[in-house]
């Protein structure tokens, strides 16, 4: 009964985070007559991924194949995947077929990390301390602060301690 609770709980957050991610990339790509229907099956090309890229970045990847075969969709998203690492970008464990096989969970994750180096990565904030903090660790110490009463939950970054 858990488990299949957990389940339906597991659903419910990827769909949220599914149509969250599919209208940010939307309010950018709408801007050049692009659009995300579906962001796990969109993306598989990488053509709309390297036009995200292009746009939130000001830079020009290069020549954006067809990405009708396999292996051109493979190229595709391998240059997106390529110009992130080049940004220092910490792509951990997805690769371009993960993408192009629409795996939901790593699609997420390659969103939300573009999400954190474009929108939330350079923003600055002044906290009560007067310290300038990064949006980053601001909403690090909100996570900290809102969870710290309860027992067994310690937040110290936004990797390892979101894992269960």
């Amino acid at each position: 009964m858990a488990n299949s609770r957990i389940k339906e709980l597991q659903g419910e957050r990827e769909s949220v985070q599914k149509k969250t991610f599919t209208k940010w990339m939307n309010s950018f790509l709408d801007k050049v007559n692009l659009h995300v229907d579906d962001l796990f099956t969109d993306l598989s090309d990488g053509r709309l991924l390297i036009r995200l890229l292009e746009i939130l970045s000001g830079e020009r990847i290069g020549q954006i194949g067809r990405g009708r075969l396999r292996i051109n969709k493979i190229e595709n998203v391998g240059k997106a995947i390529s110009f992130l690492q080049q940004k220092k970008v910490n792509l951990e464990n997805i690769g371009a077929e993960d993408i192009v096989d629409g795996n939901p969970r790593l699609i997420l994750g390659l969103i939300w990390t573009i999400i954190l180096r474009f929108e939330i990565q350079d923003i600055q904030l002044e906290d009560e301390s007067m310290e300038m903090r990064s949006a980053k660790e601001a909403l690090l110490l909100w996570c900290q602060r809102k969870t710290a009463g309860y027992p067994g939950v310690r937040v110290t970054d936004f990797h390892s301690s979101w894992k269960d």
